[in-house]
């Protein structure tokens, strides 16, 4: 499987990541010593500087918190895909993940909007985690 698109870079810290998000499976990381959550993949929590960090799976739900539409291509491979929808997303667990939000009309996009995470596989490695819109409930 190929792309043209331009593809995350995998690194140590984000490798588990994008290994559960090729099964499906939104993970983000949770601090041992302080308890809060922390997206994106690090080291060090940013809350407290502890090291000691675990993988916990997100429920996956969210709302958007804020967005804007591209009408431009944001690089190689996106030029049939434009005008899309590039959201942060607020995850219930409090932390807050740039995507696309996808299968929603443009014009009902709204702030505050629930929403649900989709995986869209791009390559043998890279499954990208996008939203699409949720029933309150």
């Amino acid at each position: 499987m190929m792309t043209d698109k331009l593809l995350p870079v995998i690194d140590p810290e984000s490798r588990y990541f994008w290994e559960m998000c090729a099964q499906e499976k939104l993970m983000i990381q949770q601090c041992e010593d302080c308890g809060k959550h922390v997206f994106y993949p690090r080291s060090i929590c940013p809350h407290c500087m502890s090291n000691r960090l675990r993988w916990v799976e997100s429920s996956g739900r969210g709302r958007v918190y804020s967005y804007t539409v591209a009408r431009r291509p944001g690089g190689p491979g996106f030029e049939k895909e434009v005008p899309y929808i590039v959201a942060i997303i607020e995850l219930e667990e409090g932390v807050r993940m740039m995507s696309t939000i996808v299968d929603i009309p443009i014009e009902e996009v709204r702030c505050g909007m629930p929403v649900q995470v989709v995986f869209e596989k791009l390559t043998e490695e890279i499954t990208l985690p996008k939203f699409a819109a949720r029933l309150e409930g």
